[in-house]
């Protein structure tokens, strides 16, 4: 970079850089509505498998796969995938789940790390457009050969880059810390319900080998 356009952005002061976490923070909402609205219908849709996987269990392996195949969800696609290696016992199951829970949980996390990018870094953007507004209102006086109030003025326009800076970033880490606490709770209790249905799958196959 040369030293004029160093000059330049030096002396352009911080509103564009306020203009642009405006524009992280429409970023911002926008993914915590998207994944608001999908880690809804995900937990709405485990409560109802879990239900119906309850009242499976006391059932043969076809009810259980009844049930599962009734829901759509997160946790519903990981079981499927489960039951798709019944034949192969246990062990079959259980590394299935293993790679679908890995698989959904990229799904669900997808687009956190934005989230947690702009909560991490909004506050850096909002003191770097402050910088500016403070080299900017030095600049001024300096050039103007004017009294403090120009400083004051330019440098309570330059702390509104920080405010801003801080008012994306607060929302987004909450929403990131949120969504995260979301997406493994619901991991959490489809491995409980993989555990129930690992445990059934062994109990036919002993009870298969008995007959």
């Amino acid at each position: 970079m040369n030293q004029t356009f160093l000059n330049t952005l030096a002396l352009s002061g911080g509103d564009w850089v306020i203009w642009g976490l405006y524009l992280c923070s429409v970023i911002a909402v926008a993914i915590m509505i998207e994944r608001g609205v999908v880690l809804v219908r995900e937990a709405r849709d485990f409560r109802a498998l879990r239900a119906g996987l309850l009242r499976a269990l006391a059932e043969d392996l076809s009810g259980l796969e009844k049930a599962v195949h009734r829901h759509h969800g997160a946790a519903s696609r990981i079981l499927k995938a489960g039951l798709t290696q019944a034949g192969r016992g246990a062990a079959g199951v259980e590394d299935m789940l293993a790679s679908a829970t890995l698989e959904e949980r990229l799904r669900l996390e997808k687009r956190l790390l934005v989230l947690g990018t702009l909560g991490n870094n909004a506050p850096f953007i909002g003191l770097f457009g402050t910088v500016l507004g403070v080299i900017k209102a030095f600049h001024d006086l300096s050039q103007l050969s004017a009294g403090p109030e120009v400083v004051m003025k330019g440098l309570s326009e330059a702390l509104i880059a920080t405010a801003v800076g801080l008012f994306v970033a607060i929302p987004c880490v909450v929403g990131f810390n949120y969504f995260q606490k979301k997406v493994r709770d619901l991991m959490a209790g489809t491995e409980a319900l993989a555990r129930l249905m690992l445990a059934q799958i062994r109990a036919g196959k002993e009870i298969a080998a008995k007959g």
